[in-house]
C-alpha cells in the first residue's frame, strides 16, 4: 500500500445484510440459520460466553487474590509546572485549573505532583500534594492548603 493508492477512511454506516431474498443472493431459504436446532428459531438469543454447553471460560479460571479496583480513590493529577498563566495572589483550585483548559475533569478530587517549576506566589487548594511539590510551591513564595474528600479544609 502506497500514499496514492489510499482513497477513503471507509464507510461510516456498513449497509445492513438483506436476507431471504433468494437463492441466488446466498443468503436465501434459511437466511443463514442453518436447518433445525435452537439457533434456527426466531428469539434465539445466547447469552454471552456460552460456549455451547461446555464450561465457559470466565468459569474455568481460577479465582484468585484480591482486587481493590471498586474501593480505588481516583485524583485529577497536574504538576506544578503545568499551573501557568496564575498571576500572584490567585487562589488555585480544581474549578480555576478547569476554566484554564488544563485538565479536564475526571475526578472530583486533585492532587498535584512536582514536576516542573513554579515561579508565582499562589495559593493552591487540593486535597493532595507530593513532598516535592509542597516544597517549590512554598520555595516561590507561594502556600498550600489540603482539603479533604468534600472540599473543606483541613486543620494543620
Amino acid at each position: 500500500m502506497d500514499l496514492h493508492t489510499v482513497c477513503s477512511k471507509g464507510v461510516a454506516y456498513k449497509t445492513r445484510k438483506r436476507v431471504g431474498r433468494g437463492i441466488g443472493s446466498g443468503s436465501g431459504k434459511t437466511c443463514g440459520r442453518g436447518h433445525k436446532g435452537q439457533a434456527s428459531r426466531s428469539g434465539y438469543s445466547r447469552s454471552p460466553g456460552f460456549e455451547g454447553g461446555q464450561m465457559p471460560l470466565y468459569r474455568r479460571m481460577p479465582k484468585r487474590g484480591f482486587t481493590n479496583a471498586r474501593f480505588r480513590t481516583d485524583y485529577t493529577v497536574i504538576n506544578v509546572g503545568d499551573i501557568t498563566g496564575f498571576s500572584d495572589g490567585d487562589v488555585v483550585d480544581l474549578d480555576a485549573i478547569l476554566a484554564k483548559g488544563l485538565v479536564s475533569l475526571n475526578t472530583p478530587l486533585l492532587k498535584i505532583l512536582g514536576n516542573g517549576d513554579c515561579s508565582s506566589k499562589i495559593t493552591i487548594r487540593a486535597q493532595k500534594f507530593s513532598k516535592s511539590a509542597v516544597a517549590k510551591i512554598e520555595a516561590a513564595g507561594g502556600s498550600v492548603v489540603q482539603l479533604d474528600a468534600k472540599g473543606r479544609e483541613l486543620s494543620a
